[in-house]
């Protein structure tokens, strides 16, 4: 009875409050790293809305023809319900103010380097945000396949807001 209990909690634990998710690729670098794996919280965006800078889970659903294809992509957020997003020579501007972002590495905001290899897209017009939805880039422009490519994404996808990084131990950090 105890066992069949524990896995009880722990069902309901993974599929409605926390649930671990493995980091496949680099287009969170140097932020996350292949291999790490990261708590996310999904309960954050029933309680509440995502804020610029969070780095949330999110479901990207495609469909080929009759296959529908679901992949758990990682992403942090860059602009809300209502904004315009603008890129210009790498630099992301909100409603035309340039946004501070202290969490890209000194390659992505390396001037001396030209634009298309520090920041895969130099520059994109002006999207505007509607209604429930936000624009996602990865923190590794030039590797991240994100909102600057697919548009800016439904919250109803939002599996929930990353809070830590649990693997390896030498990369724990809170998010």
């Amino acid at each position: 009875m105890v066992i069949v209990t524990a896995v009880i909690i722990a069902t309901v634990l993974r599929t409605f409050v926390v649930q671990q998710f493995y980091i496949a690729g680099p287009s969170m670098e140097t932020t996350l790293f292949g291999d790490d794996r990261v708590l996310v919280n999904k309960l954050a965006y029933r309680l509440g809305e995502p804020s610029r800078g969070d780095v949330i889970v999110f479901d990207r659903i495609t469909v080929n023809g009759d296959t529908v294809q679901h992949d758990d992509l990682i992403k942090r957020v860059i602009g809300l319900p209502g904004e315009t997003v603008e890129i210009r020579d790498c630099v992301v501007f909100i409603d035309g103010a340039a946004l501070d972002e202290p969490w890209l590495s000194a390659e992505v905001t390396d001037t001396s380097l030209d634009p298309g290899t520090r920041c895969g897209t130099a520059d994109a017009e002006p999207v505007e945000i509607g209604d429930n939805q936000v624009f996602l880039i990865g923190d590794n422009r030039p590797m991240s396949f994100d909102s600057r490519m697919f548009g800016p994404v439904s919250t109803d996808v939002i599996v929930g807001k990353a809070m830590v990084v649990i693997w390896p131990p030498r990369d724990m950090q809170r998010l």
